[in-house]
């Protein structure tokens, strides 16, 4: 009887463990570009660290065939007139090399916009973002896919700048929601 007790509570605890974490993931939210063609990327998965002393990412993107086709860039956005340790978030881009007039591959809209995938480039880390920090983002341009995540980030008391920010980003030619199932 004490060993069906002690059971019982280990199942409820595991399965309370188990709706709290699933309540506690960080969303994940997902967008297709304009683009369609079915050009594929160089596959890679890795992550940057970015910090006031190296607030600049920058990458050339390849195709399997070795081309280079688009370039991935993370900016720091400071506040106007700020100084470069004031970072309060960072931007990421991708734009392709051969149709620079396409801009930003991953910003849907250059107007402020309370739409998430409008905020899938920036990562904004106050409360109020549309798009939470954690959450893990990604968008089907032509034939493959581009996801990152911030996995940490600090701020430097007191004041609001960040310290740093670890983003892991992945660039894939298969769709990462299936994967995540």
């Amino acid at each position: 009887m004490v060993m069906k007790r002690v059971y019982l509570a280990a199942l409820i605890f595991a399965l309370f463990a188990i709706g709290s974490a699933a309540q506690n993931a960080p969303p994940a939210f997902y967008a297709e570009s304009f683009r369609k063609s079915p050009i594929h990327i160089t596959e890679d998965k890795f992550e940057v660290k970015l910090t006031p002393e190296n607030p600049v990412y920058k990458q050339r993107l390849r195709d399997p065939s070795g081309v280079e086709r688009f370039e991935l860039t993370i900016l720091p956005r400071r506040p106007e007139g700020g100084a470069n340790n004031q970072i309060t978030s960072w931007e990421m881009s991708v734009q392709d090399l051969r149709y620079k007039v396409y801009g930003n591959l991953l910003q849907f809209d250059r107007e402020a916009s309370q739409d998430p995938k409008d905020n899938l480039y920036w990562l904004n880390p106050v409360p109020s973002a549309v798009v939470p920090i954690y959450s893990r983002r990604m968008i089907k341009i032509d034939g493959f896919y581009f996801v990152a995540q911030v996995k940490d980030f600090r701020v430097a008391p007191p004041t609001p700048y960040l310290d740093w920010m670890t983003v892991q980003l992945e660039l894939t030619n298969r769709d990462p929601r299936a994967e995540a199932q």
